[in-house]
């Protein structure tokens, strides 16, 4: 075992309760073959609202402790990237009185998490359409990310007014100009030059994508980089996905045999 996994179960069962289900889950997990990126979308919290006869936003607040308790499991096992669907392009369409309310969501979630991702040391970083966003959110989010550029533990990485689509033509657009321009020969652009023109070309891409709430589809994220990802499903709506389900879900994924197009 190397002295990482021990470091990674050292810490770890100081935090588990004895004889509980997530301990038990705990203790069959393989360090050595953990994804290196986790996706998630997370998906559900409007329907836990309905449920509750809450207003939608009721969900998204709720939503909160989940993102904190899977960002601090996620850390603990030693899982170097974990990329959060946060809020997509499709998002804007929502009514405004929402979309105001989650972007203030957002500045407060910064607010308030910094000090639990200090504390962990998590390095935040973010991808898509950030221009976009209000002047107040992408402040919030430019300053907590350099308060916590110098963190050398796992990445937080958050999707916010990103579109897998929408990144993919921002690509070729700037691939186009580069080409037009005679920086890059045509004949030079293989599938990693291409790749060098996305939103986060540094992250590695995801191992599991993980998605709440029982739909089954990747709604229009990392459409590049989910080529080879292992998907996924769960019913349970994403304020109630515990750090349970997130064991129940590497498990399963550990339970895999991955291919690459490949065979065995």
């Amino acid at each position: 075992m190397s002295v990482l996994i021990r470091e990674i179960k050292a810490n770890f069962e100081g935090h588990l309760k004895k004889g509980s289900v997530e301990e038990q889950l705990f203790q069959q997990i393989d360090f050595q073959r953990s994804p290196r990126h986790v996706a998630i979308i997370m998906d559900g919290n409007g329907r836990w609202a309905q449920q509750r006869r809450l207003p939608r936003i009721a969900g998204h607040t709720s939503s909160r402790a989940t993102v904190r308790r899977v960002v601090r499991q996620c850390a603990r096992l030693g899982i170097p990237t974990l990329t959060l669907y946060t809020f997509s392009q499709e998002n804007w369409k929502r009514p405004e009185f929402e979309v105001r309310a989650l972007m203030k969501l957002l500045e407060d979630v910064l607010e308030s998490e910094y000090l639990e991702l200090a504390d962990n040391n998590i390095r935040l970083t973010c991808m898509g359409r950030i221009e976009v966003l209000p002047e107040s959110t992408r402040k919030h989010l430019e300053a907590t990310i350099e308060r916590l550029s110098r963190n050398t533990g796992m990445v937080l990485n958050l999707a916010l007014s990103y579109g897998g689509r929408r990144e993919i033509v921002d690509a070729a657009r700037r691939l186009a100009h580069d080409i037009a321009s005679g920086a890059i020969p045509p004949d030079a652009v293989d599938e990693a030059h291409f790749k060098s023109y996305l939103y986060r070309p540094e992250l590695p891409e995801p191992d599991f994508l993980i998605r709440t709430s029982g739909e089954q589809r990747i709604s229009n994220f990392l459409l590049w980089q989910l080529a080879y990802t292992e998907l996924y499903f769960t019913d349970v709506l994403w304020p109630d996905f515990s750090e349970e389900d997130l064991l129940h879900a590497l498990r399963e994924f550990q339970n895999r045999e991955r291919r690459f197009g490949g065979t065995v």
